[in-house]
């Protein structure tokens, strides 16, 4: 995979969509030479999403980490860990 390094100009700390501001992540983008973006929030191991655009890949992105934190949170009630583990 050949990624030309295309940071947005900063970490996006909004949620995208009509989504309020209650879960906020920083995702950073790059475009890769093909044109699709890829959205990453290294705050969550693993949620990586790519899109035809940025906005699209950040919204993706936005969505595997709910994913990934509801996940989390069903396996934390099996269990007693902590879902920050």
């Amino acid at each position: 995979m050949t990624v030309r390094s295309v940071k947005s100009n900063a970490s996006d700390r909004k949620s995208p969509g009509d989504v309020g501001g209650d879960v906020i992540f920083n995702i950073e983008t790059e475009r890769e030479m093909g044109g699709r973006w890829i959205a990453e929030i290294a705050d969550i191991p693993g949620v990586l999403a790519y899109g035809a655009t940025e906005k699209a890949a950040k919204a993706n992105a936005y969505a595997l980490a709910l994913r990934v934190i509801a996940d989390r949170v069903e396996k934390s009630q099996k269990s007693s860990q902590s879902i920050l583990s």
